[in-house]
């Protein structure tokens, strides 16, 4: 294989297999001829690797990381996909990363990785350009710190700069459900439990990195487009929330819009919410703002946390990534009252590697089964929560990745899985199996999280819908239509491995003309079709992991706590979500 691709040319997959060790490259035209890269391209590898009945921490369970055309050449065209059978849910797993991991698969020359298998022992990935080394990751096994792990294999591996590092902590190890893959210390692969995949495998860690070159075929062309998308990025207002205040900007209009969820779900207000804003944050806390590899934008807000060692001692500084998924799961959902605390068990969940959301959501739930005196303190060894409770919440951290009995088992396997086993499964707060994020905005929001693929807000954007039913009312039609339209289109984006953010910069238009200057020609019914055509795709697999939207049901807090369009309508839920189904599948559902 060459070390210098070409872009236009650009479609090899690298085949892992773990328990020979061996690899090898395919080139692929023929899927990406048709569905471009990133999540299209991923949806048919799983396809193809995927073995009827295997689980998802079975060593033949295959995992997918793809990007797309455009990344590394166009601003923004960050993000990678990561496909795999999710241990949290059992059925589809999706999660998308940034960082340097998009840049350092395209300098090596892979559009694709494939790795099946489970290694005989503890193995860390390096990957080179065409150079694939299995290597002995015993050592580095049971670290605590993924951060720490991080700067272990910086100081083995080489390519500092154009190298992505990705790796899991001691919850991948341990196959806690919720599990999340670090990528270069501050993205993460972070929903459905890819940590925990990884963890089954042996898989401690990927090291890429390349030193291919990229062409354009028609440089000219090529430099316009680059200049129009990077001046829209950069000197409109399109984006600028991203880097002022980030994400947590929304605290304090979701709160006022009475749409953030609080004390797991018990309210949608929370009255501390300016001690964890982010005019707070970035007033008294943000130290810097970085960006991933080819985006101009900044809006990776890092923090810093100063702890004392003791009495009459130096002081610990730490800097830790935050957004708002984060605060509202460490903070409002648990009434955290101050940004050190938020801190702190932010920190101590990145040191082990666990979906922030998820464990958030758990936490929250066992709160109230603490609080109503339905766990005892032998089942939670001791540990009595209450609503701010820091310390409890991080030695509750501690003991769910340990999992010392069943109780603390029962919470590494997500809520779901808990309040079928304890109780408490009418505020247990899921949709689709998958704990919800920061959104409590009304009907669109929920049915959202419930059709999506990935059960994620950003499949669809349901509570952007709900904000647009805030100001101007939306007949049930209409919430399908969008619901149904942008299912579709970040269908596209994600095929193109854009970083959602930049969804209002990358229109069709935009989009026709990126994709010219590299050689591939496609047209706004063609690239609507293909977003459709990957949505069922991934349906498909879906249901061949269990899936059926008929199933689904809700826990009861969802119709109990006001949303931001007021009290939920159980019956109008059902009927979208009906006219959903008939939309996408018609009378015959197969």
């Amino acid at each position: 294989m060459s070390n210098k691709p070409s872009v236009a040319g650009l479609a090899n997959v690298l085949y892992i297999d773990l328990t020979n060790e061996t690899s090898k490259v395919v080139e692929r035209q023929d899927l990406h001829d048709k569905y471009l890269g990133g999540t299209g391209v991923a949806t048919m590898l799983m396809h193809e690797e995927f073995k009827e009945g295997t689980d998802a921490l079975d060593p033949e369970s295959p995992i997918v990381l793809s990007i797309g055309p455009l990344s590394g050449i166009f601003p923004c065209c960050t993000k990678v996909v990561a496909m795999f059978r999710s241990p949290l849910t059992g059925e589809f797993g999706e999660s998308h990363a940034g960082g340097r991991l998009a840049m350092a698969m395209r300098f090596a020359g892979y559009s694709s990785i494939v790795i099946t298998g489970r290694a005989k022992r503890p193995v860390y990935l390096s990957i080179y350009n065409n150079d694939i080394r299995f290597k002995d990751a015993s050592s580095i096994w049971g670290l605590s710190s993924t951060t720490n792990i991080g700067k272990i294999l910086r100081n083995v591996e080489p390519s500092a700069g154009k190298r992505s590092i990705i790796r899991i902590g001691t919850a991948g190890e341990n196959r806690i459900r919720y599990a999340n893959v670090n990528v270069d210390t501050y993205r993460h692969f972070g929903r459905l439990g890819l940590g925990a995949v990884f963890g089954a495998k042996n898989l401690k860690a990927i090291v890429i990195s390349g030193d291919g070159e990229i062409e354009v075929p028609s440089k000219s062309a090529y430099s316009k487009i680059y200049k129009e998308i990077f001046t829209n990025i950069v000197e409109t207002d399109l984006m600028e929330k991203y880097h002022n205040l980030g994400t947590t900007e929304n605290i304090l209009p979701l709160n006022e819009l009475s749409g953030l969820p609080t004390r797991n779900l018990q309210q949608t207000f929370f009255e501390y919410a300016e001690t964890i804003s982010g005019e707070n944050f970035a007033d008294n806390y943000l130290v810097r703002k970085i960006s991933c590899a080819h985006c101009p934008i900044g809006c990776i807000h890092i923090a810093m946390l100063k702890t004392s060692f003791g009495p009459s001692h130096e002081y610990e500084v730490k800097h830790i990534s935050y957004d708002y998924e984060l605060v509202y799961a460490l903070g409002t959902n648990l009434g955290i009252l101050t940004p050190e605390g938020v801190l702190e068990l932010i920190d101590r969940c990145e040191q082990y590697g666990v979906d922030i959301i998820s464990i958030g959501v758990v936490l929250a739930w066992a709160t109230e089964m603490s609080m109503q005196k339905r766990s005892t303190t032998e089942e939670t060894k001791g540990v009595l929560l209450k609503w701010g409770d820091v310390k409890n919440y991080l030695r509750a951290i501690d003991l769910i990745v340990e999992s010392p009995n069943e109780f603390y088992s029962a919470l590494a396997k997500g809520v779901v899985f808990a309040s079928k086993k304890y109780g408490g499964e009418d505020f247990a707060i899921h949709a689709g199996g998958l704990e919800i994020p920061g959104y409590h905005t009304g009907v669109g929001n929920l049915v959202g999280l419930t059709v999506g693929v990935r059960h994620s807000h950003l499949d669809n954007g349901g509570y952007s819908i709900d904000q647009k039913a805030f100001k101007n009312n939306l007949s049930d039609e209409e919430i399908v239509d969008m619901l149904i339209f942008e299912d579709d289109i970040r269908g596209v984006l994600t095929s193109l491995a854009i970083c959602l953010f930049a969804r209002g910069i990358y229109t069709y238009d935009a989009i026709i003309e990126a994709l010219a200057t590299i050689g591939i020609e496609r047209s706004e019914e063609e690239l609507i079709e293909l977003g459709r055509d990957i949505f069922m795709k991934k349906y498909e697999l879906k249901r061949k992991f269990g899936f059926d939207l008929d199933d689904v049901t809700f826990p009861s807090r969802f119709f109990e706590t006001a949303s931001t369009n007021g009290m939920i309508d159980e019956a109008r839920v059902q009927n979208v979500l009906s006219m959903y189904k008939k939309r996408r599948w018609g009378a015959d559902r197969t």
